[in-house]
Parts: structure tokens; C-alpha cells; sequence
């Protein structure tokens, strides 16, 4: 049996600050951000990003509406030196936005960081060395004055070289790395060393960064630290205090929050909380709190499932459908008393007027979801359960389609005023997506890859002739519908993909299902194939078709009395 013993963990430290100020105070506007999922976020990744994947990362956090981001660390690597240079030299950089690189405190990293960064507009310089009592003493093994030395160094070297390159606004950045860790007196002492070399003015401010690498308290210990030391560095007007704050207790966004309330006046994390262990703090998370609040938090989150879909398809990590604000399941009532209250609230309900919806903190809407997130089809629905039904068939519907398919059951039951046997839920699931008739058929496809794309080519039969297509993105399905969206003028994208191989067949098949989302309405591709990627282009060519029978939109409005309907 593991020695499982609480008694060597030593218990962490409060600070001694007595007339704190920060449980008074209220978050009333954003935080400067700043995105790190290029440079923690990737560094974290058992398989990291490749060119194509952070070129889509990078689009994905500018559209969000990131004015910081750090790309990062070219000096460790040379795919983030190569793609440093890809975003300057192809002038990817938008004019209202920085690029932030990271470096250690040591003279050659600092030059090849230099080295990547020429030509850039605008660029923040990200310097860091350990100051932990624990780096100190066995990593290390160095005293104060060797870290503080080390760290002047550095300061000293970023500034010498940012005057070489003067085509370049420079902005300079220092953590103490580790600062949970570090003494609060010592932090302010190496902090305001390397200012010293730096001087900064009211006009040209420094960033000094507080981070929690490893989140080592309670969020409101954390919150005096970041207090205590604003108080006491010097030349507090010419900073930005910025955290960074990770999630090795689970508190990474409280932590952020009590901090802003503290003094900070910026926040550096990620998308969803991709970092290193446990994660950096979710950007989302903070982000849609603000929100919540009636605060501006200057992010765009109004399609979640396009950042949900872009950080997956990055970092190969699912989003837990418990995550708040962007899991599957965080508008889902199981409950029949919350399905009601829900229902009531939103009978209630004027557009326009305050968001008040029991079990709902925000409307779904705001994210791009709409009420099939807010009602789940459990085993009540249908004869058995229409997943349990279906699967037994074979097919393993994704939650979403067991939402949809719902209706239509309901909708055919109401017509027939008659209970349903099994084999007809069952024949209404194959007319109404596998055997359904699609205007476009695909005839022939070939597929090139690069390092960097893939490319489709191909025909597709129309109802009264054929074409030929061509497409082009970081993956297939991207290709295709490239290819799709130049031939009809489009912006079809992807907001539910699921695929598996069909069970209990006799001859080995695959099912793709798939949502795409055009303009305000979803459609549905369901296709068999004797492989995945036919089945997947199939899929795409009957939710597509659907378009074309139905080209028009739903309002805002009406999606509130869908929420009701559904609830009824």
C-alpha cells in the first residue's frame, strides 16, 4: 500500500497585509490579454502543433479578438523560430496586434529571439529566470544575488538589442518565474533591478509578470501577494502587473479574478486551458464571466463551436462537455423540475430585456448555440430509448442528433396519434437521413497532402449536370469545403462532426455524422461508405443539398419560441 501521507506536505504561508484592500473591490472592466496557447499551451502537447495547425491557432485568437499574443519561444525552437518568421515576413500580423516571444535569461537565447523577431511592427519581449526558493536552492543551487545578477544581465542584454533594431516597437516584459514560490520581498527586489536597467516611464511602460507556474495556495493568498507587491514596487505608474496563472488546484480563474481585483492589470492564459499539468487559466472561462456580469469582456465568444472545433483540431484534446461555457452539456437540462422551470422563465421572456432564465447564466445563444443544447434526450424518448434503440442497429448517434431526431419521432407520432414500434423508429431514422435522397452526388475524388495543406479535386453530379471541384485547408473536410463554399458562394462551416465504424454489420462500413452551419440554420449529413473519408464527403454533400432546398434563415427571435416549444 502507497504511503499516503498529508503530514509531508508543508502548509503554504499567509501574507501579512492586514488592511487589504481587494475583497472591496469590484471587476468592472477587461483585463489587457494576452493568449499563450502558442507558446504554453503548444509546449504542453504530447504532439506539438504543426505550421498548418498553429497558422489556424493564430487566425483563430486574432478573429477572437486578442490584441497579445504570445507565439512562442524561438530561441528552444526551431519550428516556433520558423513560424515567428512566417507571421512577420508574410505580414500575418494585424497592425492592432503584438506578438510576444519568450526567452531565458541568457545571452545567446536572448540574440536568436531578437534574430526571429526582425521586421516586426510591434513585439513584446518576454524575459524570465527562476526565483523560487526551491529553483534556487536544489535546481540551481545559486544564491539571491547570482539570481538578481542573472536577471540584470538579461535585462541589460533585451535592451542593448532592442536599440539595433529600431525599426521595431519595443515593449519588455520580466517574470520572476515561480513568483508563488519566491519570497514577496525578494520578487519585488529582482523585479525592481531589472526595471532599473529598463526605466521605464508612464509613457513607456514595462510588463512584470506574476506568475503561479504552479499554483501553490488558495486564490486569496495569491490575491495578497499580488496586492502586497503593488504596494511595494517602485515606480508602480510605469507597469503593467500582468498574472499567469495555472490550475494545479483547480482555482486557476479565481486565482486570475481575486488578482484583478488585487491590482493586476493584465492576464495572460489560454483557450480553454491547455498547459502545462492541469492547464494554464481558461481565457473563456474569465472572459464569460465578465460577460455574465454585464461586462465587456473585449473577446469575441459568439461561436463557440468554431473555437471548441480549432483548439481540438490543434492540441488533439477534447473539450470536457462539462467545461464551463464551452462543454456540450452546460445548457442541458436532464432534470424534468429544470426543464420546467426553464420553460416557464422563457414563456415569460421579452427580447431584449434582462437575461433572467433559471439554470440558464447566459443564453446559449450568445455562444452560437441554440435550444438543442438546452434539452438531452434520455431513455424516455422514444420506445427504449431512441439511442439505445439505434445503437442496437449499429448506429451510435452523437448527442446532438439524438436531440434532433427527437423532434422528428415527436412530430411523427403527433401526426400518427399512435405509439411507435421499434422497427418503425428505426426505418424513420434511415428516410429521414441515411436513405435520403441528396441533389448532389459525389462521382470521383483524388486527395494531394504537403506539409502544410491538403488539396481535394474532383467531380460532383447536380441534379442537371456535374462539376468539376477544387479545394484547399489544413485537412480534408477544410478542402472540401473550401471547395463547396467557392462553387455556391458560401461560408458553410462545420459545428457537429462524429464518425465511427457501423457495428453489426456484415460487410465493414463506416457512418459519418455531421452538422454544418450556414448562415443561422444547421443541417444534418448522415452517409455509409465503405470508408471513413467517402462516408465524410458524402455527409457534407447531403447537409449541403439541404441548403439548397432551404435557403432561408431563422431569426433571433424565433429561436426563443423554439426554446419554448421544445419545453413544452
Amino acid at each position: 500500500m502507497s504511503d499516503y501521507n498529508f503530514k509531508k506536505y508543508p502548509t503554504f504561508q499567509p501574507v501579512k497585509l492586514t488592511d487589504r484592500t481587494w475583497p472591496d473591490q469590484v471587476i468592472s472592466k477587461a483585463p489587457e490579454w494576452c493568449s499563450v496557447d502558442l507558446r504554453d499551451g503548444n509546449q504542453a502537447l504530447i504532439d506539438p502543433m504543426t505550421v498548418s495547425q498553429k497558422q489556424k491557432m493564430f487566425k483563430l485568437l486574432v478573429d477572437v479578438g486578442f490584441k497579445q499574443i504570445e507565439v512562442g519561444f524561438p530561441a528552444a525552437s526551431q519550428p516556433d523560430f520558423d513560424f515567428v518568421r512566417w507571421l512577420i515576413e508574410e505580414d500575418q500580423v494585424p497592425e492592432d496586434v503584438t506578438i510576444q516571444v519568450l526567452t531565458q535569461a541568457r545571452p545567446e537565447l536572448i540574440a536568436r529571439s531578437y534574430e526571429a523577431l526582425k521586421g516586426a511592427k510591434k513585439a513584446i519581449v518576454h524575459l524570465y529566470n527562476s526565483t523560487s526558493t526551491v529553483q534556487r536552492e536544489k535546481v540551481f543551487k545559486m544564491e539571491k544575488d547570482g539570481i538578481v545578477n542573472l536577471a540584470i544581465k538579461g535585462a541589460e542584454e533585451v535592451k542593448r538589442l532592442a536599440a539595433e533594431y529600431p525599426e521595431t516597437e519595443w515593449t519588455f516584459q520580466y517574470s520572476p518565474e515561480s513568483f508563488t514560490g519566491t519570497e514577496l520581498d525578494f520578487a519585488v527586489e529582482i523585479c525592481d533591478a531589472v526595471n532599473n536597467v529598463w526605466q521605464p516611464t508612464p509613457e513607456k511602460k514595462t510588463i512584470i509578470n506574476l506568475p503561479a507556474t504552479v499554483e501553490m495556495s488558495t486564490p486569496n493568498v495569491y490575491a495578497d501577494q499580488i496586492e502586497w507587491f503593488c504596494r511595494n514596487l517602485k515606480n508602480r505608474e510605469s507597469v503593467v502587473i500582468s498574472v499567469h496563472t495555472h490550475n494545479d488546484r483547480g482555482c486557476g480563474v479565481a486565482a486570475a479574478e481575486l488578482a484583478v481585483l488585487a491590482g493586476a492589470d493584465r492576464v495572460e492564459g489560454t483557450l480553454l486551458g491547455n498547459g502545462e499539468r492541469t492547464g494554464n487559466m481558461d481565457i473563456v472561462v474569465m472572459g464569460m464571466n465578465l460577460y455574465s456580469q454585464g461586462i465587456d469582456p473585449e473577446l469575441d465568444f459568439s461561436d463557440m463551436d468554431r473555437i471548441c472545433n480549432v483548439v481540438q483540431d490543434c492540441t488533439k484534446i477534447d473539450v470536457h462537455p462539462r467545461q464551463p461555457y464551452s462543454g456540450s452539456l452546460v445548457f442541458t437540462a436532464f432534470s424534468g423540475s429544470h426543464q420546467d422551470a426553464i420553460k416557464k422563465c422563457l414563456d415569460m421572456y421579452e427580447e431584449g430585456t434582462t437575461w433572467e432564465i433559471a439554470y440558464l447564466p447566459v443564453d446559449p445563444r450568445d455562444l452560437g448555440r441554440t435550444y438543442q443544447d438546452v434539452i438531452r434526450v434520455n431513455s424516455q424518448s422514444g420506445k427504449g430509448g431512441i439511442a439505445y434503440l439505434l445503437a442496437n442497429h449499429g448506429f451510435n448517434i452523437p448527442r446532438w442528433l439524438q436531440v434532433e431526431f427527437s423532434k422528428v419521432v415527436q412530430k411523427h407520432t403527433e401526426k400518427t396519434e399512435k405509439e411507435v414500434s421499434s422497427d418503425e423508429i428505426f426505418n424513420l431514422f434511415l428516410e429521414s437521413y441515411v436513405t435520403k435522397q441528396s441533389h448532389l452526388t459525389l462521382k470521383d475524388f483524388n486527395i494531394k497532402k504537403s506539409d502544410t495543406e491538403e488539396v481535394i479535386t474532383g467531380l460532383i453530379a447536380e441534379e442537371n449536370g456535374s462539376f468539376d471541384f477544387e479545394g484547399k485547408g489544413s485537412g480534408l473536410i477544410e478542402a472540401f469545403l473550401d471547395a463547396i463554399n467557392k462553387k455556391y458562394g458560401t461560408e458553410i462551416t462545420i459545428s457537429e462532426y462524429d464518425k465511427h465504424t457501423l457495428t453489426g454489420s456484415t460487410k465493414s462500413e463506416a457512418v459519418t455524422y455531421l452538422q454544418i452551419k450556414h448562415g443561422n440554420a444547421r443541417y444534418t449529413g448522415i452517409a455509409k461508405d465503405r470508408d471513413i473519408v467517402t462516408s465524410s464527403l458524402k455527409a457534407i454533400l447531403k447537409a449541403v443539398s439541404s441548403t439548397r432546398k432551404d435557403s432561408s434563415n431563422e431569426s433571433s427571435s424565433a429561436d426563443i419560441a423554439k426554446y419554448q416549444a421544445v419545453l413544452r
